[in-house]
């Protein structure tokens, strides 16, 4: 069964950086268009970016302004979302998801992790 689990979420302040990561065991990570979403307390799951499987497409939600940059290793089984200029509305909690399509509906993904929490203070 597969497995993803995120890491690299955490407290920043307000114009900085994290990076997170998203590694995948239990399938084929390189035949997967991994997908990067989030989800803050009382919204919709929503959907940020998405890579294709050999990391030479993507595609990103108008909201982000360019401030975030998805990428992936396949050789390490991780994908990352490197964001910057966080701002306070974005906080949530942080998803990574594998699909065999391109999609933005979260529906359309069948694996995911848990979740890891990113808050941006000021």
């Amino acid at each position: 069964q597969a497995r993803l689990v995120e890491s690299g979420g955490g407290l920043v302040q307000a114009g900085g950086s994290l990076r997170l990561s998203c590694t995948v065991s239990g399938r084929t990570f390189s035949k997967d268009a991994m997908g990067w979403f989030r989800q803050a307390p009382g919204k919709e799951r929503e959907f940020l970016a998405i890579i294709s499987s050999n990391g030479e497409n993507t595609y990103y939600t108008e909201r982000l302004r360019g401030r975030f940059t998805v990428s992936r290793d396949n050789p390490r089984n991780t994908a990352y979302l490197q964001m910057n200029d966080l701002q306070r509305e974005d906080t949530a909690v942080y998803f990574c998801a594998a699909t065999w399509l391109w999609t933005v509906d979260p529906a359309n993904y069948d694996a995911w992790g848990r979740g890891t929490q990113v808050t941006v203070s000021s």
